[in-house]
């Protein structure tokens, strides 16, 4: 049996899986906790993928790491940080977007370059803020490097240079990810100066080698590790329900939405992986559920009390700010609270305002990419919820597989792995389990469901 170990360095933890590269089955994985909070000391993932993927990555072939998207890991000429990484979901450089758009030329002109409007998630709005707010820390910046490819160099062996791929890449704001080139100008009017950027591999090539010889992948963003561990085909939609909730599929064709609504990335083989994201997800269901005193399941069986429409009560769950839209400095909005308002209609209202942010996200794809989808998949924890199942076919609009819980960005990491063991033009054909598809909306379903949008839909645009 050949074992190769994917690597998913998230923004809660470390998950290390280890998989026969010849049919993906998972004969071991681990995992360990990353510290809270939205700027990290980056060393402290380097632990925990001594912790997670240690015991494990003597026994693999090949090793490649996905890793959260946007994060700015800025070091010194020695190679040690700055500072503390800025995570993508740290919106104080949400001022710098706004300038960095403007100096490029506006919005499609910034799409045009980079293939995506820059808002704060991109490091180089990050990398902009640093300039202005901590200049000393600034100028002392050698190297830039994404929180993936900052795990992949500790992979490595000793003396190997920086690399990262297409994908993770077209998230800096840095990166053409049509040509698929550096934008170093880009950086250096972010930053102020000009830095070293990792060497650009291709999806399937050996990056590295470990100290005892085992192949390294380029392993890429956990969005686009997550499209390759579910084999996703032009025409997929993967709706993701986690820290963040993400909506993208699988193009052959660039994208450039001047509306910065859609993102328009590269995906980890040679195709596009345009996405929405909205920054506020499966947290909506536990800030909730925490208010109401109940678990999931309680918080679950309480919305299924409650009629569509939730008695009126209509939820903008912006609570940390919020991405799709881009709205950095909003708040959670309640709407329609009346004395007959019962804690079911607390509890449904927090999963229809989760669907409608998404159905949102869902209709823009499909508009900017102008995909009719071809199958519509749902993941994360929270798909585990049956309120969120039962709503989600109405307000999604789309009918919806439900693929077998399992840890897709490490595995996708894995895939990658096992393709530059092999050293194939194509990854790996790993087959995908699915549960089954959810129950199909009855017309009632449908209409209620239009109504709950409409009725978010007024609440958004207030």
């Amino acid at each position: 049996m050949t074992l190769v170990l994917g690597i998913d360095s998230s923004t809660q933890s470390t998950k290390a899986v280890l998989v026969d590269a010849d049919d993906g089955t998972v004969v071991e994985s681990r995992t360990a906790p990353h510290p809270p909070g939205t700027e990290v000391d980056p060393r402290a993932w380097l632990a925990a993928y001594d912790q997670a993927a240690g015991p494990l990555v003597d026994r693999a072939q090949a090793v490649a790491v996905a890793g959260q998207q946007h994060g700015m890991v800025a070091l010194d000429a020695a190679g040690e940080p700055v500072r503390d990484a800025l995570l993508w979901n740290d919106t104080r450089s949400a001022s710098s977007a706004l300038e960095l758009v403007e100096e490029i030329g506006g919005p499609q002109a910034c799409a045009d370059a980079v293939g995506s409007v820059l808002v704060a998630s991109f490091t180089a709005t990050k990398l902009r803020w640093l300039r202005d707010h901590e200049p000393d820390a600034a100028r002392r910046v050698a190297q830039v490097l994404l929180p993936h490819d900052y795990v992949s160099r500790h992979v490595a062996a000793a003396g190997s240079r920086a690399f990262t791929d297409r994908g993770d890449a077209s998230g800096t704001g840095y990166f053409d990810a049509s040509s698929g080139e550096w934008r170093h100008d880009l950086l250096a009017k972010a930053l102020g100066h000009e830095a070293e950027v990792p060497t650009v591999v291709a999806g399937g090539a050996v990056a590295a080698t470990t100290e005892s010889g085992a192949v390294v992948g380029a392993g890429t963003g956990d969005n686009m590790g997550g499209a390759l561990g579910m084999s996703l085909a032009p025409g997929d939609v993967l709706v993701s329900i986690g820290t963040s909730g993400v909506v993208s599929m699988v193009s052959g064709t660039p994208v450039a939405d001047g509306t910065g609504t859609v993102t328009g990335f590269a995906d980890a083989e040679s195709g596009f992986l345009p996405m929405c994201t909205t920054m506020n997800a499966a947290g909506v269901l536990d800030l909730q559920s925490r208010w109401l005193g109940v678990d999931h399941d309680e918080l679950a069986r309480l919305a299924l009390e409650a009629a569509p429409g939730s008695g009126g009560l209509t939820l903008l769950p912006y609570y940390g700010g919020e991405r799709t839209p881009n709205r950095p400095d909003a708040v959670g909005v309640w709407h329609g609270l009346r004395p007959s308002t019962t804690r079911a209609d607390l509890a449904r209202a927090a999963f229809e305002a989760l669907l409608c942010s998404l159905a949102d996200a869902l209709d823009k794809l499909v508009a900017t990419t102008g995909t009719t989808p071809s199958r519509l998949m749902l993941v994360g924890g929270a798909t585990r919820s049956a309120a969120l199942q039962a709503l989600a076919p109405a307000i999604l609009g789309q009918p919806v597989a439900l693929p077998a819980p399992g840890e897709y960005v490490a595995l996708g990491a894995a895939r990658q792995a096992a393709w530059a063991l092999a050293g194939t033009a194509s990854p790996p054909s790993w087959p995908l389990q699915v549960l089954g598809d959810l129950p199909a909306p009855s017309d009632d379903d449908r209409s209620a469901a239009a109504a709950v949008r409409d009725a978010y839909a007024v609440v958004r645009d207030a």
